[in-house]
Order: C-alpha cells, then structure tokens, then sequence
C-alpha cells in the first residue's frame, strides 16, 4: 500500500546525509513506494481549525550534495496525508511546543511519528526521570542551595540545560572547581528553566551507547566515544562512531521503558546509556540509524517503516 507522507524538518538542503536519520527513513520510504512531501515547520498554518502546511513533492538519491529535488509548492490540508513525519531538530521551545498542538489536531486520523501529544509531554531530560532507578543520581533546578547541596553530596558533576541538545553547553565539574560560581551566573543568565544536574560517570570516556528502540523494541545501538579532550560522545561534537552488542543491563533498562513507549504512540526513540545507567530518552528526532547500519548493524529504518505502515493498515 502506497502511503502520502509528509515530513517536517529543518530544510533538506541543510541536513548530513552520511549520518541524518530523517534521511535514512526518507531513502526507505521512497525504496517501498510512498510518495514524499517536504515542508518546514514555518509552513504551517491552522485556520479554522483545520491545518495546513505548504509541501513540495520530494525525491531523495544517497548522494551528498545531489540528495533531493523538491516539486512545486503547494498549500494542502496535512489530513490529506497518511502519515507526517515529525522530525525537525530542538531546541525544544515554545515553537517546538506549537508544532506539536497543531500535529496534534490531525492525529491519529493522520499518523504524525511520533504522536506529537506525548512528544510534547515527554521533553527527553525530564521523560527519563520516570525511571529514576535506572539513572545516575539527578537533580533538575536552578536554586544554588539545591545545587550546592548536590555538588557536596557527589563531588565530580555535569551541568546541562534542560531543554539542550547535541551535547551542547554539558559542563563536567569537579569537587573543587573554581568556576563553578561564573558558570552558575552564565546558567543563570542564559536559561530561563532549570537545568540539569548529574552525578559524572567516568566511564562516559569508554563511550555512551545510544539504543534505538522500536515500537517499545530494542533495534540496534552504537557505542559514541568521545573525541580526545572532550567530555561529550554526541556525532555532531566529534564522538567516534563504534559497533556495539548489548549488554543484559541494557536489555533490562529496554525492557522496563518499551511499555511505556508503546502506550504513548513514540514508535522512533533513542536512549542513551553511560556504563548501565540510562541518562536521557530522546523523542523528538533521535539519531544513529545510518550510523548502525554502516557499521553492520540492522538496518532499523526498515524496521520502523513496517511499524508505520502495520499501524495505517489496522
């Protein structure tokens, strides 16, 4: 059965095709059929309470710098999709949150992946926090004594905000580091949330592991070990890409969080663990599907594809 799918993303002309995962899912649905439209978030409208957004057909071709050709223009009412691709990248703000209520009144009647209700409320730092056995000792705020109190406790921490992404501004501090008072003055200024605060893990230098999970279903990981002299593991920071099994501690972590993914619609989620402890639940557009292919993995972009189209034929 061919399927009309939309996806909303940041402009295809701007992605990395070699490890963009959007791309990966593109490349499979055209290879099974579907026909593709593109849009940007900005494209969207509600009037009336009816939706739309302004597409171009798409064709995509694995080739850096000759990967897509866009067709004209053309404001359609998204309900005439099957399926919408929810994909563009954070940061996870009120833009980010409008998208999500205006996807929300075409679901489930158009399959927007992931529901965009439960994408709204499961922002990846604070979904995880359902599961605080499975984590380091965390602490979300941005009260001093609270943080100090939590330095004093664990000693060697990380700081990062709460609605960040790509590892950008994660600051590991140490018991006696004297830039602790600037950095919560820059925090401060810069973040008007909470941020977070987390117990360091030493063995992050061996690698943080990001786990795609299916329909709730373990599907394939890759093991991202941070660049010399740097604290973060993330692909777009300079983290090496490396082949990994997983362990029965991951298996469990999988286990214990799939239901939970299932009954909220996120059938594309991307976990990361640092030596067996879960660290966030990333909803919003996970990466590593081109990654774990090429390093001899399954090919997971498949295995989603079957979930989508399973769920627009039941």
């Amino acid at each position: 059965m061919a399927l009309k799918v939309a996806v909303q993303m940041d402009h295809i002309a701007s992605i990395n095709v070699q490890g963009d995962s959007t791309f990966a899912l593109l490349l499979e649905a055209q290879r099974r059929g579907h026909a593709l439209f593109h849009y940007t978030p900005d494209r969207m409208a509600m009037r009336d309470g009816q939706v739309f957004a302004a597409v171009e057909p798409l064709t995509v071709k694995d080739e850096a710098g000759a990967h897509f050709t866009l067709g004209a223009r053309e404001r359609i009412p998204l309900t005439e999709m099957d399926v919408v691709l929810m994909r563009q990248d954070p940061p996870f703000d009120m833009a980010y949150v409008t998208a999500t209520h205006l996807l929300e009144r075409i679901h489930p009647k158009t399959l927007v992946v992931n529901d965009p209700g439960h994408v709204r409320n499961a922002p990846e730092k604070i979904f995880v926090t359902e599961f605080p056995d499975l984590m380091p000792p965390t602490l979300i705020s941005r009260d001093l004594a609270e943080i100090k109190a939590f330095r004093a406790e664990f000693g060697d921490v990380v700081m990062k905000p709460l609605y960040g992404n790509g590892g950008a501004a994660v600051f590991r501090l140490t018991a006696d580091d004297l830039n602790f008072g600037s950095l919560y003055d820059l925090f401060s200024a810069t973040f008007r949330e909470p941020w977070v605060i987390q117990r360091f893990l030493p063995a992050v230098k061996h690698g943080d592991k990001r786990i795609i999970l299916v329909d709730g279903e373990a599907a394939g990981a890759v093991n991202r070990v941070p660049s010399e002299g740097d604290l973060r593991s993330n692909m777009v920071r300079g983290g090496a890409a490396r082949p990994t099994d997983l362990t029965d501690r991951e298996l469990e972590i999988c286990a214990r969080i799939g239901p939970s993914l299932r009954e909220k619609g996120l059938i594309f989620v991307g976990i990361d663990v640092i030596d067996g402890n879960l660290t966030e639940i990333n909803v919003t557009s996970p990466t590593g599907l081109r990654a774990i292919k090429r390093l001899g993995g399954p090919d997971i972009a498949a295995q989603i594809w079957d979930r989508i189209e399973a769920r627009r034929a039941a």
